[in-house]
């Protein structure tokens, strides 16, 4: 997964600058499971007693982004390993996905996955057939092929199944705005 959910310019921490900023804990609690609302709350009740002080301001928003991201990715069922910084490089879709939220409209997002899909099975399945054609030469040759001809089945079956899946079944939260 390119970095998003852990980002200091990511979708967590920009809801919770936005918690901080409106003094609404509400604001961040969608992010979170809720079995770490407790959690969340109490942090944000801790800093915001403190962000007064313009020289604790930084440390105190600081440890609160770092615990919504790390309660955030326990929702997730994935590890948290820090905050990372601002402006790394997600991908080509995620900033697609987010323009098709903030747009309404999914058709460049479907394009964009739409052209990626057809140019990767395209290049895939050439590939598999150049080594058919030479499969009959050796037993080596023959493995070649096997080997891409089942991995594009396995390949395109991991494509259809993620197409059935959630994107992450953490992300269920239930909304507290």
């Amino acid at each position: 997964m390119p970095p998003h959910c852990d980002t200091l310019d990511g979708p967590v921490v920009t809801a919770a600058k936005k918690a901080l900023e409106a003094g609404n804990v509400n604001l961040i609690l969608p992010y979170v499971p809720k079995a770490g609302e407790a959690e969340v709350i109490r942090a944000f009740e801790k800093v915001m007693k403190i962000r007064t002080d313009e020289s604790a301001r930084e440390v105190a928003d600081l440890y609160f982004f770092e615990t919504v991201v790390r309660v955030h990715r326990m929702g997730e069922g994935a590890p948290y390993t820090g905050l990372k910084p601002a402006g790394l490089d997600e991908g080509p879709v995620i900033p697609v996905a987010e323009r098709a939220i903030e747009t309404g409209s999914p058709d460049e997002l479907i394009a964009t996955l739409s052209e990626m899909l057809r140019e990767q099975v395209t290049h895939r399945f050439h590939h598999m057939l150049h080594l058919k054609e030479r499969a009959d030469l050796s037993v080596d040759d023959a493995r070649e092929y096997v080997e891409a001809m089942l991995g594009l089945q396995v390949w395109s079956h991991s494509i259809y199944e993620r197409l059935q899946g959630e994107a992450h079944a953490a992300h269920q939260h239930a909304v507290a705005v």
